[in-house]
């Protein structure tokens, strides 16, 4: 009983916090694919005829990936893998339309 009353006082984004380190192999699965393959696209689809194209999108991408490879805590690896997969996405949106 007790417990419940103390999960029920916190905070949405500490629950969210200690279910993402809870899940962090299985999270880093979903990032790693996710974003290296979104990164691969954004690239493969004109972002290397472009050297601002090209930056824009290796680097976020590679810090999300050097997060993941420092065992950062989960917060920042999907604040970083978010921000990638958005300039990834808008990229290849881009690419396809252009």
């Amino acid at each position: 009983m007790d417990t419940t009353q103390k999960q029920g006082l916190e905070s949405a984004e500490v629950i969210f916090a200690k279910n993402t380190e809870f899940n962090r192999f299985g999270l880093i699965c979903a990032v790693i694919l996710v974003v290296g393959c979104s990164g691969g696209l954004a690239v493969g689809l004109g972002g290397v005829q472009y050297i601002g194209t090209l930056i824009a999108a290796v680097i976020p991408t590679m810090i999300t990936l050097s997060l993941l490879l420092a065992v950062a805590p989960m917060k920042y690896i999907m604040t970083a893998g978010l921000t990638a997969t958005v300039i990834n996405l808008s990229m290849i949106a881009y690419f396809l339309i252009a």
